[in-house]
């Protein structure tokens, strides 16, 4: 079932956090300290991995799932978006050395 902008405005913080589903993977995250995060979960490379859009209403429902299906997008061009956005970070930050691989 889709979201709708009512069920967005009535996300409380409570004890615990707790997700409102939209659909193709986009949710509403609502934490006991903070605002509504807006989430999308996608896989890449057999890999889970979570892409954050901001707080709404700062982010409305309607942005949220346009840069759900921008990101869905370049995941159909074998594309991770969540390595796009770090690389595009580094750059307007002026870094200018980036590891192949990070040592865990």
């Amino acid at each position: 079932m889709a979201l709708t902008d009512a069920a967005c405005k009535n996300a409380k913080p409570k004890e615990k956090p707790y997700k409102l589903a939209d659909s193709g993977g986009l949710h509403l995250l609502a934490k006991p300290n903070s605002g509504p995060y807006w989430r999308v979960k996608y896989r890449f490379d057999g890999k889970e991995k979570l892409l954050s859009f901001g707080l709404y209403p700062e982010v409305s429902l309607a942005d949220a799932r346009t840069k759900r299906d921008k990101a869905k997008a370049r995941l159909e061009q074998s594309q991770d978006s969540a390595q796009a956005r770090l690389i595009a970070y580094r750059q307007a930050c002026g870094v200018t050395f980036m590891p192949l691989y990070v040592i865990a």
